[in-house]
Protein backbone atom coordinates (compact mmCIF):
# COMPACT_ATOMS: atom_id res chain seq x y z
CA UNK A 1 0.00 0.00 0.00
CA UNK A 2 2.83 2.00 0.89
CA UNK A 3 4.61 1.59 -2.07
CA UNK A 4 1.82 2.01 -4.36
CA UNK A 5 0.54 5.68 -2.91
CA UNK A 6 4.38 6.70 -3.35
CA UNK A 7 4.52 5.62 -6.84
CA UNK A 8 1.06 7.20 -7.81
CA UNK A 9 2.08 10.83 -6.14
CA UNK A 10 5.30 10.28 -8.20
CA UNK A 11 3.33 9.36 -11.48
CA UNK A 12 0.97 12.32 -10.65
CA UNK A 13 3.66 14.67 -9.88
CA UNK A 14 5.40 13.47 -13.24
CA UNK A 15 2.00 14.13 -14.90
CA UNK A 16 2.13 17.40 -13.61
CA UNK A 17 5.23 19.09 -14.38
CA UNK A 18 4.60 17.38 -18.08
CA UNK A 19 1.56 19.35 -18.20
CA UNK A 20 3.24 22.72 -16.73
CA UNK A 21 5.72 22.11 -19.63
CA UNK A 22 3.45 21.54 -22.51
CA UNK A 23 1.63 24.48 -21.62
CA UNK A 24 4.74 26.61 -21.77
CA UNK A 25 5.92 25.38 -25.05
CA UNK A 26 2.21 25.91 -25.98
CA UNK A 27 2.01 29.43 -25.13
CA UNK A 28 5.77 29.89 -26.69
CA UNK A 29 4.33 28.53 -29.96
CA UNK A 30 1.35 30.82 -30.01
CA UNK A 31 2.91 33.86 -29.14
CA UNK A 32 5.48 33.21 -31.82
CA UNK A 33 2.92 32.37 -34.25
CA UNK A 34 0.85 35.57 -33.75
CA UNK A 35 3.98 37.57 -33.34
CA UNK A 36 5.21 36.49 -36.44
CA UNK A 37 1.84 37.77 -37.93
CA UNK A 38 1.92 41.04 -36.06
CA UNK A 39 5.45 41.73 -37.79
CA UNK A 40 3.43 41.21 -41.42
CA UNK A 41 0.64 43.56 -40.41
CA UNK A 42 2.92 46.28 -39.52
CA UNK A 43 4.70 46.18 -43.03
CA UNK A 44 1.74 45.11 -44.81
CA UNK A 45 3.16 42.04 -46.00
CA UNK A 46 -0.09 39.97 -44.44
CA UNK A 47 -0.35 36.47 -46.61
CA UNK A 48 -2.16 33.26 -46.55
CA UNK A 49 -2.21 31.19 -44.75
CA UNK A 50 -2.44 32.80 -41.35
CA UNK A 51 -0.77 29.80 -39.37
CA UNK A 52 0.40 26.56 -40.66
CA UNK A 53 -1.06 23.73 -38.32
CA UNK A 54 -4.99 23.26 -37.92
CA UNK A 55 -5.50 23.48 -34.49
CA UNK A 56 -4.09 27.02 -34.20
CA UNK A 57 -6.79 30.15 -34.87
CA UNK A 58 -5.94 33.50 -35.40
CA UNK A 59 -7.32 36.49 -36.20
CA UNK A 60 -6.68 40.77 -37.18
CA UNK A 61 -8.61 43.04 -35.57
CA UNK A 62 -8.04 46.85 -36.84
CA UNK A 63 -7.98 49.95 -34.82
CA UNK A 64 -11.74 49.89 -35.10
CA UNK A 65 -12.02 46.88 -33.70
CA UNK A 66 -13.37 44.85 -37.01
CA UNK A 67 -11.93 41.46 -37.69
CA UNK A 68 -10.17 42.27 -40.90
CA UNK A 69 -8.89 38.65 -41.37
CA UNK A 70 -9.03 35.32 -39.63
CA UNK A 71 -8.04 31.25 -39.92
CA UNK A 72 -11.08 29.55 -41.70
CA UNK A 73 -12.28 28.19 -38.48
CA UNK A 74 -12.80 32.10 -37.42
CA UNK A 75 -13.77 33.58 -40.51
CA UNK A 76 -17.52 35.87 -40.31
CA UNK A 77 -17.55 35.42 -35.97
CA UNK A 78 -16.44 38.24 -33.81
CA UNK A 79 -13.08 38.92 -31.92
CA UNK A 80 -12.18 35.80 -29.85
CA UNK A 81 -11.85 37.62 -26.99
CA UNK A 82 -12.06 41.28 -25.34
CA UNK A 83 -8.81 41.90 -23.86
CA UNK A 84 -6.41 43.43 -25.17
CA UNK A 85 -2.20 43.63 -24.92
CA UNK A 86 -0.69 45.12 -22.35
CA UNK A 87 2.37 48.06 -21.57
CA UNK A 88 4.43 45.41 -22.96
CA UNK A 89 2.52 44.97 -26.21
CA UNK A 90 1.22 41.74 -25.27
CA UNK A 91 -1.13 39.81 -23.02
CA UNK A 92 -2.37 36.45 -22.53
CA UNK A 93 -5.37 34.20 -21.25
CA UNK A 94 -7.93 31.33 -21.26
CA UNK A 95 -10.86 32.02 -22.84
CA UNK A 96 -13.69 29.18 -22.82
CA UNK A 97 -17.10 29.30 -25.39
CA UNK A 98 -17.36 32.13 -27.20
CA UNK A 99 -16.42 31.60 -30.83
CA UNK A 100 -14.68 28.60 -29.52
CA UNK A 101 -16.89 24.87 -29.78
CA UNK A 102 -18.86 24.54 -26.83
CA UNK A 103 -16.94 23.10 -23.91
CA UNK A 104 -13.73 24.18 -25.25
CA UNK A 105 -11.43 26.05 -23.98
CA UNK A 106 -8.13 28.05 -25.77
CA UNK A 107 -5.17 29.79 -25.15
CA UNK A 108 -5.11 33.05 -26.44
CA UNK A 109 -2.37 35.53 -26.91
CA UNK A 110 -3.23 39.09 -27.85
CA UNK A 111 -0.11 41.34 -29.52
CA UNK A 112 -0.15 44.94 -30.67
CA UNK A 113 0.65 45.67 -34.36
CA UNK A 114 1.62 49.24 -35.31
CA UNK A 115 0.78 49.90 -38.62
CA UNK A 116 0.54 54.16 -39.72
CA UNK A 117 0.63 55.58 -36.27
CA UNK A 118 -2.59 52.96 -35.41
CA UNK A 119 -2.46 49.91 -33.24
CA UNK A 120 -3.85 47.13 -34.78
CA UNK A 121 -4.26 43.45 -32.68
CA UNK A 122 -3.26 40.04 -33.31
CA UNK A 123 -5.25 37.37 -31.78
CA UNK A 124 -3.66 33.82 -31.69
CA UNK A 125 -5.09 30.72 -30.01
CA UNK A 126 -4.51 26.95 -29.55
CA UNK A 127 -6.73 24.56 -27.31
CA UNK A 128 -5.29 23.81 -23.93
CA UNK A 129 -3.33 20.95 -23.14
CA UNK A 130 -5.49 18.23 -21.46
CA UNK A 131 -4.35 16.91 -17.57
CA UNK A 132 -2.81 13.92 -18.98
CA UNK A 133 -1.15 15.91 -21.86
CA UNK A 134 -1.13 13.01 -23.70
CA UNK A 135 -3.09 9.50 -23.77
CA UNK A 136 0.19 7.90 -24.64
CA UNK A 137 2.24 9.51 -21.92
CA UNK A 138 -0.50 9.15 -19.32
CA UNK A 139 -0.56 5.07 -20.53
CA UNK A 140 3.63 5.00 -19.90
CA UNK A 141 3.52 6.69 -16.83
CA UNK A 142 0.97 4.24 -15.19
CA UNK A 143 2.71 1.50 -16.70
CA UNK A 144 6.45 2.60 -15.01
CA UNK A 145 4.40 3.69 -11.81
CA UNK A 146 2.77 -0.03 -11.42
CA UNK A 147 5.53 -1.63 -12.55
CA UNK A 148 7.80 0.03 -10.17
CA UNK A 149 5.04 -0.04 -7.52
CA UNK A 150 5.04 -3.46 -7.86
CA UNK A 151 9.38 -3.70 -7.55
CA UNK A 152 9.07 -1.67 -4.30
CA UNK A 153 6.97 -3.97 -3.36
CA UNK A 154 8.72 -7.11 -4.10
CA UNK A 155 12.28 -5.57 -3.10
CA UNK A 156 10.96 -4.35 0.36
CA UNK A 157 9.56 -7.73 1.34
CA UNK A 158 12.71 -9.53 0.21
CA UNK A 159 14.45 -6.91 2.78
CA UNK A 160 12.27 -7.11 5.53
CA UNK A 161 12.29 -10.87 5.61
CA UNK A 162 16.58 -10.96 5.23
CA UNK A 163 16.33 -8.43 7.99
CA UNK A 164 13.72 -10.73 10.27
CA UNK A 165 15.26 -13.92 9.53
CA UNK A 166 18.21 -13.61 12.44
CA UNK A 167 15.13 -12.48 14.87
CA UNK A 168 13.41 -15.59 14.13
CA UNK A 169 16.79 -17.16 14.86
CA UNK A 170 16.79 -15.12 17.87
CA UNK A 171 13.39 -16.42 18.68
CA UNK A 172 14.17 -19.50 18.18
CA UNK A 173 16.98 -19.63 20.91
CA UNK A 174 15.09 -17.75 23.48
CA UNK A 175 12.43 -20.15 23.32
CA UNK A 176 14.80 -23.13 24.50
CA UNK A 177 16.53 -21.06 26.52
CA UNK A 178 15.10 -22.11 30.39
CA UNK A 179 16.19 -22.12 34.23
CA UNK A 180 17.76 -25.76 32.74
CA UNK A 181 20.40 -24.01 30.53
CA UNK A 182 20.85 -20.30 31.39
CA UNK A 183 24.22 -20.74 29.64
CA UNK A 184 23.12 -20.71 26.60
CA UNK A 185 23.06 -17.28 24.51
CA UNK A 186 21.28 -16.21 20.69
CA UNK A 187 23.42 -16.06 17.75
CA UNK A 188 25.31 -12.85 16.44
CA UNK A 189 23.81 -11.84 12.63
CA UNK A 190 26.65 -11.45 10.16
CA UNK A 191 26.29 -7.95 9.87
CA UNK A 192 26.86 -5.10 12.34
CA UNK A 193 23.59 -3.72 11.92
CA UNK A 194 20.74 -2.67 14.60
CA UNK A 195 19.87 -6.65 14.77
CA UNK A 196 23.31 -7.36 16.11
CA UNK A 197 23.15 -4.61 18.32
CA UNK A 198 19.86 -6.48 19.20
CA UNK A 199 21.50 -9.97 20.20
CA UNK A 200 24.11 -8.39 21.67
CA UNK A 201 21.75 -6.54 24.65
CA UNK A 202 20.15 -9.97 24.86
CA UNK A 203 23.02 -11.72 25.34
CA UNK A 204 24.34 -9.25 28.21
CA UNK A 205 20.91 -10.06 29.60
CA UNK A 206 21.30 -13.48 29.51
CA UNK A 207 24.45 -13.21 31.21
CA UNK A 208 22.94 -11.15 33.96
CA UNK A 209 19.72 -13.33 34.70
CA UNK A 210 22.60 -16.16 34.62
CA UNK A 211 24.69 -14.25 37.12
CA UNK A 212 21.95 -13.43 39.13
CA UNK A 213 20.24 -17.21 38.99
CA UNK A 214 23.94 -18.71 40.38
CA UNK A 215 24.19 -15.88 42.90
CA UNK A 216 20.30 -16.44 44.13
CA UNK A 217 21.15 -20.81 44.06
CA UNK A 218 24.12 -19.83 46.29
CA UNK A 219 22.35 -17.37 48.76
CA UNK A 220 19.88 -20.13 49.11
CA UNK A 221 22.12 -22.90 49.81
CA UNK A 222 24.38 -20.51 51.94
CA UNK A 223 21.23 -19.83 53.51
CA UNK A 224 20.31 -23.16 53.97
CA UNK A 225 23.74 -23.90 55.84
CA UNK A 226 23.60 -21.27 58.33
CA UNK A 227 19.60 -22.08 59.87
CA UNK A 228 20.70 -25.76 59.44
CA UNK A 229 23.65 -25.34 61.85
CA UNK A 230 21.73 -24.16 64.51
CA UNK A 231 18.98 -26.05 64.08
CA UNK A 232 21.10 -29.03 64.07
CA UNK A 233 22.54 -27.64 67.57
CA UNK A 234 19.01 -27.51 69.15
CA UNK A 235 17.96 -30.94 68.08
CA UNK A 236 21.37 -32.70 69.17
CA UNK A 237 20.40 -30.87 72.82
CA UNK A 238 16.78 -31.83 72.90
CA UNK A 239 17.80 -35.63 72.27
CA UNK A 240 21.03 -35.62 74.56
CA UNK A 241 18.05 -34.38 76.79
CA UNK A 242 15.56 -37.10 75.74
CA UNK A 243 18.20 -39.93 75.91
CA UNK A 244 19.70 -38.75 79.48
CA UNK A 245 17.29 -36.41 81.13
CA UNK A 246 19.44 -37.20 84.69
CA UNK A 247 22.42 -35.59 83.04
CA UNK A 248 20.74 -32.33 82.29
CA UNK A 249 18.66 -29.91 83.39
CA UNK A 250 15.43 -27.60 81.73
CA UNK A 251 17.05 -24.63 82.71
CA UNK A 252 20.64 -26.16 80.72
CA UNK A 253 18.57 -27.15 77.74
CA UNK A 254 16.86 -23.79 77.36
CA UNK A 255 19.71 -21.55 77.64
CA UNK A 256 21.49 -23.88 75.01
CA UNK A 257 18.16 -23.51 72.59
CA UNK A 258 17.96 -19.92 73.26
CA UNK A 259 21.15 -19.22 71.72
CA UNK A 260 20.33 -20.89 68.39
CA UNK A 261 16.91 -19.22 68.53
CA UNK A 262 19.23 -15.89 69.09
CA UNK A 263 21.11 -16.83 65.75
CA UNK A 264 18.35 -17.82 63.47
CA UNK A 265 16.42 -14.62 64.97
CA UNK A 266 19.84 -13.12 63.55
CA UNK A 267 20.07 -14.69 60.33
CA UNK A 268 16.12 -14.13 59.37
CA UNK A 269 16.77 -10.71 60.60
CA UNK A 270 19.48 -9.73 58.44
CA UNK A 271 17.68 -12.07 55.35
CA UNK A 272 14.42 -9.99 55.67
CA UNK A 273 16.79 -6.85 55.69
CA UNK A 274 18.64 -8.10 52.39
CA UNK A 275 15.18 -8.61 50.53
CA UNK A 276 14.10 -5.43 51.43
CA UNK A 277 17.46 -3.87 50.30
CA UNK A 278 17.24 -5.75 47.10
CA UNK A 279 13.72 -4.34 45.73
CA UNK A 280 14.72 -0.73 45.89
CA UNK A 281 13.16 0.56 48.70
CA UNK A 282 13.27 4.65 48.17
CA UNK A 283 15.49 6.45 50.08
CA UNK A 284 13.73 9.17 52.61
CA UNK A 285 15.32 12.68 52.29
CA UNK A 286 16.23 13.41 55.71
CA UNK A 287 18.94 15.90 56.77
CA UNK A 288 21.29 13.32 59.30
CA UNK A 289 24.59 14.70 61.10
CA UNK A 290 27.49 12.06 60.28
CA UNK A 291 28.87 13.07 63.86
CA UNK A 292 25.89 13.26 65.71
CA UNK A 293 25.00 9.45 64.53
CA UNK A 294 28.03 8.65 65.54
CA UNK A 295 27.78 9.60 69.11
CA UNK A 296 24.09 8.48 69.64
CA UNK A 297 25.37 5.10 67.90
CA UNK A 298 28.26 4.72 69.94
CA UNK A 299 26.11 5.81 73.45
CA UNK A 300 23.48 3.44 73.06
CA UNK A 301 26.04 0.43 72.70
CA UNK A 302 26.98 -1.70 75.74
CA UNK A 303 30.23 -1.97 77.17
CA UNK A 304 32.31 -4.59 75.85
CA UNK A 305 36.06 -3.66 76.72
CA UNK A 306 36.63 -1.88 73.83
CA UNK A 307 37.50 1.98 73.69
CA UNK A 308 35.61 4.09 71.31
CA UNK A 309 37.93 7.10 69.87
CA UNK A 310 36.35 9.98 67.74
CA UNK A 311 37.33 12.34 65.90
CA UNK A 312 34.21 14.03 64.31
CA UNK A 313 33.91 17.45 62.27
CA UNK A 314 30.82 19.09 63.11
CA UNK A 315 28.97 20.11 59.96
CA UNK A 316 28.83 17.40 58.34
CA UNK A 317 25.47 16.48 57.17
CA UNK A 318 23.91 13.70 54.45
CA UNK A 319 20.36 13.38 53.08
CA UNK A 320 19.07 10.07 53.80
CA UNK A 321 17.28 7.22 55.57
CA UNK A 322 18.17 7.54 59.84
CA UNK A 323 17.17 4.18 60.35
CA UNK A 324 19.22 2.69 57.17
CA UNK A 325 22.25 5.30 57.90
CA UNK A 326 22.14 3.40 61.87
CA UNK A 327 21.69 0.04 60.38
CA UNK A 328 24.92 1.10 58.53
CA UNK A 329 26.76 2.36 61.24
CA UNK A 330 25.80 -0.25 63.87
CA UNK A 331 27.00 -3.24 61.51
CA UNK A 332 30.39 -1.83 60.99
CA UNK A 333 30.63 -1.21 64.74
CA UNK A 334 29.78 -4.85 65.35
CA UNK A 335 32.15 -5.82 63.26
CA UNK A 336 35.05 -3.69 64.33
CA UNK A 337 34.53 -5.03 67.93
CA UNK A 338 34.43 -8.47 66.75
CA UNK A 339 38.23 -7.91 65.67
CA UNK A 340 39.62 -5.58 67.36
CA UNK A 341 42.11 -5.66 69.92
CA UNK A 342 41.44 -2.87 72.42
CA UNK A 343 40.19 0.22 70.12
CA UNK A 344 37.79 1.42 67.43
CA UNK A 345 39.00 5.09 65.49
CA UNK A 346 35.95 7.26 63.98
CA UNK A 347 36.70 9.57 61.65
CA UNK A 348 34.37 11.78 60.27
CA UNK A 349 35.17 14.47 58.09
CA UNK A 350 34.04 16.54 54.26
CA UNK A 351 36.13 17.17 51.62
CA UNK A 352 35.22 18.41 48.02
CA UNK A 353 34.47 16.13 44.93
CA UNK A 354 36.90 15.52 42.37
CA UNK A 355 36.36 16.25 38.50
CA UNK A 356 35.72 12.50 37.90
CA UNK A 357 32.74 12.30 40.76
CA UNK A 358 31.44 15.72 40.10
CA UNK A 359 28.22 14.20 39.17
CA UNK A 360 27.87 11.69 41.90
CA UNK A 361 28.72 14.03 44.68
CA UNK A 362 28.04 17.26 43.35
CA UNK A 363 27.92 19.45 47.22
CA UNK A 364 31.24 17.53 48.10
CA UNK A 365 31.51 14.31 49.94
CA UNK A 366 30.91 13.47 53.55
CA UNK A 367 33.33 10.59 54.57
CA UNK A 368 32.63 8.20 57.36
CA UNK A 369 35.76 5.97 58.99
CA UNK A 370 35.50 2.95 61.07
CA UNK A 371 38.79 2.07 61.95
CA UNK A 372 39.66 -1.37 64.30
CA UNK A 373 43.23 -2.60 66.03
CA UNK A 374 42.75 -5.98 64.95
CA UNK A 375 44.88 -8.00 62.27
CA UNK A 376 43.24 -6.28 59.60
CA UNK A 377 42.32 -8.25 56.02
CA UNK A 378 44.56 -8.87 53.03
CA UNK A 379 43.82 -6.41 50.09
CA UNK A 380 42.91 -9.38 47.99
CA UNK A 381 40.58 -10.51 50.45
CA UNK A 382 38.70 -6.96 50.46
CA UNK A 383 36.10 -7.51 48.51
CA UNK A 384 35.42 -10.83 49.81
CA UNK A 385 33.89 -10.14 52.94
CA UNK A 386 31.23 -8.04 51.52
CA UNK A 387 29.68 -11.40 49.60
CA UNK A 388 27.05 -12.74 51.43
CA UNK A 389 27.80 -15.46 54.13
CA UNK A 390 31.20 -15.35 53.35
CA UNK A 391 34.01 -15.64 55.89
CA UNK A 392 37.44 -14.95 56.62
CA UNK A 393 39.56 -17.61 58.08
CA UNK A 394 39.71 -16.03 61.47
CA UNK A 395 36.37 -15.41 61.65
CA UNK A 396 34.71 -19.28 61.13
CA UNK A 397 33.85 -19.10 64.74
CA UNK A 398 30.17 -18.81 64.41
CA UNK A 399 30.17 -18.49 68.01
CA UNK A 400 31.70 -15.40 67.72
CA UNK A 401 31.06 -13.99 64.14
CA UNK A 402 28.13 -13.01 63.08
CA UNK A 403 25.70 -13.92 60.10
CA UNK A 404 27.77 -13.08 57.07
CA UNK A 405 25.27 -10.68 56.19
CA UNK A 406 26.74 -7.82 57.96
CA UNK A 407 29.00 -6.16 55.57
CA UNK A 408 26.77 -6.88 52.40
CA UNK A 409 23.77 -4.93 53.78
CA UNK A 410 26.13 -2.12 54.73
CA UNK A 411 27.27 -1.94 51.31
CA UNK A 412 23.75 -1.98 49.69
CA UNK A 413 22.41 0.65 52.29
CA UNK A 414 25.41 2.80 51.29
CA UNK A 415 24.64 2.32 47.45
CA UNK A 416 20.93 3.24 47.97
CA UNK A 417 22.28 6.29 49.24
CA UNK A 418 24.56 7.42 46.18
CA UNK A 419 27.81 6.53 48.11
CA UNK A 420 30.42 3.63 48.62
CA UNK A 421 31.66 1.59 51.02
CA UNK A 422 35.35 0.14 50.54
CA UNK A 423 37.90 -1.11 52.70
CA UNK A 424 41.45 1.11 52.09
CA UNK A 425 45.04 0.99 53.67
CA UNK A 426 45.83 0.94 57.30
CA UNK A 427 49.13 1.02 59.31
CA UNK A 428 47.35 -1.68 61.47
CA UNK A 429 44.07 -3.16 61.26
CA UNK A 430 40.85 -2.82 59.10
CA UNK A 431 39.45 0.53 57.84
CA UNK A 432 36.00 1.01 56.47
CA UNK A 433 35.38 3.97 54.64
CA UNK A 434 31.99 5.19 54.09
CA UNK A 435 31.62 8.18 51.14
CA UNK A 436 28.03 9.81 51.12
CA UNK A 437 27.23 12.31 48.90
CA UNK A 438 27.21 16.05 51.10
CA UNK A 439 23.46 17.32 51.59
Amino acid sequence: MVATLLCALLAIALVVAFHRFATESLVEEVTAAGGRVASDVEHNEVVSPLVERRDRNLQIVDPRGVVVAATPQLRGKPVMARFTPDSQNIAKSVVCGGVFPSGECNIVVAQTAHRKGQDWVVYSASPTVPPYVDPWLAATVAVAAAVLAAALTALGHRIVTASLRPVAGIRAELDKINETCPNRRVPFPPSQDEIYDLADSVNQTLARLQAAMAQQRNFTSDASHELRSPIAAMRAEVEDALYAPEETSVPTVGRTILGSLDRIEAIVRDLLTIAREDVGRPVEHEPINLAELVTTECDRRPHTGKRFVCSLEPGVVVTGDRTRLSRLLGNLIDNAERHAAATITFHVRQEPSPKRDARRFPNGIAILEVIDDGPGIDPDKRELVFQRFARLDTARNRHAGGTGLGLPIARQIAMAHGGTLQIEDSPHGARFVLRLPLG
